[in-house]
């Protein structure tokens, strides 16, 4: 694929780019989010209240060990971005076939963790007796097939770091599709409970990993996937590291921290944990703006960083992040006034309803901080200074959360306060991005 058939980044109108650019990346967290949240939909409608709280609790537990690849990934998504920029193909082909081996050998390393600490760890944040049994199955059966996930992740990454944001959006949502009719025929009409929507999930991700590496495969240009040349180009792979380490070493703490938040929620019981598990799915689609322009803005410093386009840098951090501001505003208002109901999608029971509500009205009116979270952390990681976002996100949403939630719970038995934990940390890392950013040189040399 050349430039003229990829989304060029590096010329024209900054706003258009990133906004059209974007757009396929939308709709493609789109349908990664309807993933787990048909699987919630399904089980909290045709099993009950312990499946969607089973599926719920499962989240932070994938999300712990899918995050630290994810990490890698995105390394791995800003050096190719960069070469690409920079028109320095032989480096961009190590880069891809760099890529697909760190691929293999952490699916073969989180299939092994996954298979081994699922009921540890589920035993380790409390998950209640009633739901233990059915979130140990789902998370059996999503480790068992954890590498269809990372093979689609890392190829999707490639695709999108020299520009073509479209196909691993195409992949995506037929897998989608699928997962969402296996998920009724498995749940609703074979009655296989959570280990059908298990089983759902797993053939779908087969599917969009298939597909991706075909296309990475058949692929004309630099980016091409040549299975035997698979391997390490080992000065390649330390600046994957160098920047991906960082990135995957933040979203896994932050989820090990939403594990252990979640070990605060299992403690108000099944309905509690119901409520919690129905509103975390639609933060997930509240959030879906701000990760596509997160993913946008991260391409777009690293392509003109590699062009030495500086000048477009800081303009485009400024049209991601109003953009974002402005998109992420409509949603709150929108979940403000009908969230109620969007809950009783996933399950019409007052009391899960109620807790649901609770976590909403605690988040809502903060939400307009995010952006400068999401479009901020994307411009360092583009710029290749992933160590810094890792250590202003862990700082906020790892330790201060802690001490916040530590604190509060020795005062208050009232849930709200537990869900002000995600808030409050909001507001601290989005005041530490903001000063880093003005204040502190990380751009290369202007001149």
């Amino acid at each position: 694929m050349g430039k003229s058939e990829s989304n060029d980044l590096i010329h024209g109108s900054i706003a258009k780019s990133i906004f059209w650019f974007s757009i396929p990346l939308l709709v493609g967290n789109l349908f990664q989010q309807l993933y787990n949240t048909v699987d919630a939909y399904v089980v909290g409608n045709y099993v009950g209240k312990e499946a969607l709280a089973a599926v719920g609790a499962s989240s932070p537990i994938i999300n712990m060990l899918i995050g630290f690849f994810m990490g890698l990934a995105t390394g791995a998504g800003v050096i190719i971005a960069q070469y690409y920029g920079a028109e320095d193909h032989g480096r961009l082909k190590k880069a891809v076939h760099s890529s697909a081996a760190l691929t293999l050998v952490m699916s073969f390393l989180l299939t092994i963790v996954g298979l081994i600490g699922t009921n540890p760890m589920l035993h380790a944040v409390g998950i209640p007796a009633d739901v233990f049994g059915e979130s140990s199955t789902y998370l059996l059966i999503y480790f068992a097939g954890i590498t269809f996930n990372l093979v689609y992740n890392m190829g999707s990454g490639i695709l999108r770091a020299i520009g073509d944001s479209k196909r691993p959006l195409y992949f995506l949502v037929l897998a989608c599709v699928i997962n969402i009719i296996l998920d009724f025929l498995f749940v609703k009409y074979f009655h296989w409970g959570v280990a059908g929507a298990g089983y759902a999930t797993l053939i779908a991700q087969a599917i969009a990993a298939a597909l991706v590496v075909y296309v990475l495969v058949k692929a004309d240009g630099a980016h091409q996937l040549i299975i035997k040349q698979i391997g390490f180009d080992f000065p390649i792979l330390k600046k994957i590291i160098m920047i991906g380490l960082p990135t995957g070493i933040q979203q896994s703490i932050v989820s090990l921290s939403n594990v252990i938040v979640q070990s605060y929620v299992n403690a108000f019981g099944s309905n509690v944990v119901a409520g919690y598990s129905a509103s975390i799915r639609i933060d997930g689609f509240v959030n879906l703006p701000l990760q596509s322009f997160n993913m946008a803005i991260t391409t777009f410093v690293g392509q003109n960083i590699g062009a030495k386009q500086y000048d477009r840098v800081k303009k485009g951090s400024r049209a991601a992040l109003w953009m974002s501001a402005v998109v992420i505003g409509v949603m709150a208002v929108s979940l403000f006034f009908f969230g109620e109901e969007f809950i009783a999608i996933f399950n019409s029971e007052p009391a899960v309803i109620t807790a649901g509500r609770t976590m909403q009205l605690a988040f809502v009116p903060f939400y307009i901080v995010l952006p400068i979270v999401q479009i901020y952390n994307g411009v360092l990681r583009g710029a290749g200074k992933s160590s810094v976002p890792m250590y202003i996100m862990v700082f906020n949403f790892v330790i201060l959360r802690q001490i916040y939630l530590f604190f509060v719970t020795q005062i208050t038995s009232e849930v709200f306060y537990v869900f002000m934990g995600w808030p409050v940390t909001w507001i601290t890392c989005a005041i530490m991005f903001v000063i880093y950013y003005h204040k502190v040189k990380w751009l290369p040399d202007i001149s």
